[in-house]
């Protein structure tokens, strides 16, 4: 259970707590369906982009005191879940640990070095009364023959304007590093691979690098599925723990531009499939599908049982006049956005664009998946197999 002891002291602003404590109240009643899902025989595993967690470098104010209890009572709902933009302090991260109570744990890369590595890192985060680490986790290194390949213009110098810039390709790693952990939860054994791809732009050569990405970490893992597969051999009995393949599970930020774009069709390949519960033609009203999770399961008792994506401003950060006013004084007076393109025109644009580092300007994506094999094993042991 959430551990709202801090409530009492963590507020200076007078009445904070209690807007804090209201705003709690009225999450919980939302997500008491969500909630209620959450038992024995399955698992409840999420994904969320919590936007820039907490660096501040893009001006628009550190999270409120109140916003670690909005972002910890949205974790508590699930067991399991791959957070992305966890700044390299990890003191934000831990405050919201803190929050959490002592059964929740956490696990968290190191930060990819590089500009594009924007100086974040990745982390689960996991109720260890449902899930336990299975001692085994590392970043993706691509071996040779199977690195990024991407186009980059390279302008010639300034001493020589009369020559043309040239195009040249480059082999390299992923902007950001993708993380593995290996977990269990009841029978169901598992790889969860996190990753934040490379965005770059809408077109041209940054956008094939983003789908270069997201195939050649697909490609990846299939092959290394398929390699344990023959390992393993075709006799293979079933829930032989010993000598199965793995199951992976790839979750995280693709920057996937919607279901029909080659950034999905490149996620969904080689074997790996996005979940109906939370495809496009499942979601229809879903206003973007940055966020994916796509399973290459080798468990024949795998099954998801539901799926969603969690509507974040339901009880806090409204976009009502009340919300507005309240929260006026801690947004900034002019949009700090550098490029004119996406300044904020409007008082409840920049609020609303504010809220996003807040809370996030991704919404936590989710399925259930079941985890009690127990009667099927028994099964195949009076049936003699």
């Amino acid at each position: 259970m959430v551990n709202y002891g801090g409530l009492r002291f963590d507020f200076k602003e007078p009445g904070a707590a209690k807007r804090c404590a209201e705003r709690l109240v009225a999450m919980r009643k939302t997500l008491a369906p969500l909630r209620a899902r959450k038992k024995d025989s399955s698992l409840l595993l999420a994904t969320w982009n919590i936007r820039d967690f907490d660096s501040n470098d893009f001006g628009f104010g550190p999270r409120l005191p109140e916003t670690f209890y909005y972002i910890a009572e949205m974790i508590s709902c699930f067991d399991l879940v791959a957070v992305q933009e966890v700044n390299r302090d990890l003191s934000a991260l831990q405050k919201v640990m803190r929050i959490l109570g002592r059964e929740w744990d956490y696990i968290a890369t190191d930060v990819t070095e590089g500009t594009s590595g924007n100086g974040e890192r990745m982390a689960f985060v996991y109720n260890t009364e449902k899930v336990w680490f299975r001692k085994i986790a590392g970043e993706i290194v691509l071996p040779d023959g199977q690195l990024v390949v991407s186009r980059k213009k390279v302008k010639a110098p300034k001493d020589q304007p009369d020559i043309e810039p040239k195009i040249e390709e480059m082999k390299q790693q992923f902007a950001r590093t993708p993380f593995l952990v290996a977990f269990q939860s009841g029978w169901f054994r598992f790889s969860l691979c996190t990753v934040h791809i490379y965005f770059g732009d809408d077109s041209g050569e940054k956008l094939k690098r983003r789908v270069a990405e997201i195939e050649r970490l697909v490609d990846f893992f299939a092959k290394r599925q398929d390699k344990e597969r023959k390992l393993t051999g075709e006799g293979m009995k079933p829930l032989d723990r010993g000598r199965e393949a793995e199951n992976y599970i790839l979750l995280g930020d693709f920057n996937v531009v919607s279901p029909e774009h080659e950034t999905m069709q490149a996620l969904a390949a080689n074997g790996f499939e996005v979940p109906e519960e939370i495809d496009g033609a499942h979601m229809p009203n879903r206003d973007h599908f940055y966020d994916q999770i796509a399973v290459r399961a080798t468990d024949e008792h795998f099954k998801v049982l539901g799926g969603g994506i969690v509507d974040m401003y339901a009880d806090v950060f409204r976009s009502t006049p009340e919300d507005m006013e309240l929260y006026e004084k801690f947004v900034p007076k002019k949009d700090p956005e550098k490029n004119e393109k996406f300044r904020a025109t409007t008082p409840q644009k920049l609020y609303e664009k504010w809220r996003t580092w807040q809370m996030s300007d991704h919404s936590p994506l989710w399925i259930e998946i079941q985890t009690d094999f127990a009667e099927s094993y028994l099964k195949n042991i009076v049936d003699g197999k």
